[in-house]
């Protein structure tokens, strides 16, 4: 299997956060260094001409703001955050940051959110999932293996989410865009703003209620179009 390479960028005003992030950076051997920026002006007009797959990106810098970055942004990269301050953390989850680094950081924590942005990239870009594809998920401060044959909805639940398999159900602190964005499209819809259901699952529908073997979920009245589509799209068994 040919190796993954991130190709990623550093925006960051601190001269000294950015040597250390470099050293990390081509020290892995899934990563690439293809830019560095002292303010998010200069990352802004890169961003849109360089192929980036992912940006370490720092909150608090002059005229523009990590977040007002990402505001600014059609098309984002996969986002770590490196900040020297711990009251941005819930804010950096309402954009769907892989994780939320702490100046000076420490490369055992590097390596671990590296590691998961890897992951979502082979998740989004892997083509021909199969039974055996699965995803890990943090809960109750445990790693989860999540198998995606298995998983059969994802309900919110305020600044959580609650994943139902075959078997249980666990509770994960994430979001639904995030879900949304790292499940693969062709087997898993957004039906409704606080579910996503396995198309795999689905048994019978109308224009209110999406049914499984065990659950009824609601369909929103703006996604039975979408709904009807990829189910047309999936192969017979």
């Amino acid at each position: 299997m040919e190796k993954i390479i991130l190709k990623c960028a550093i925006v960051d005003d601190s001269t000294l956060q950015r040597l250390s992030i470099v050293k990390l950076i081509e020290s892995h051997s899934s990563l690439e260094l293809v830019g560095e920026y002292k303010n998010a002006i200069d990352a802004k007009k890169a961003i849109a001409t360089t192929e980036m797959d992912l940006i370490f990106l720092d909150v608090e810098m002059p005229i523009l703001s990590g977040f007002d970055l990402l505001d600014d942004m059609q098309v984002k990269p996969q986002v770590i955050f490196v900040t020297g301050k711990t009251k941005y953390a819930f804010k950096a989850f309402d954009y769907d940051a892989v994780d939320y680094l702490r100046k000076p950081v420490a490369k055992d924590r590097f390596l671990n959110a590296v590691h998961k942005a890897i992951s979502n990239f082979k998740l989004k870009n892997e083509e021909g999932f199969d039974d055996e594809d699965f995803i890990f998920v943090k809960s109750n401060l445990k790693k989860r293996k999540v198998f995606l044959n298995e998983l059969r909805y994802i309900e919110a639940l305020g600044d959580y989410v609650k994943l139902v398999t075959e078997h249980d159900s666990l509770v994960v602190l994430s979001t639904m865009k995030a879900f949304e964005a790292l499940l693969p499209s062709e087997r898993f819809l957004r039906i409704h703003k606080s579910y996503i259901v396995n198309l795999d699952k689905v048994q019978r529908y109308n224009s209110k209620m999406i049914e499984l073997e065990k659950d009824k979920l609601p369909l929103s009245r703006n996604r039975k179009a979408a709904l009807v589509e990829a189910l047309a799209d999936k192969p017979s068994p």
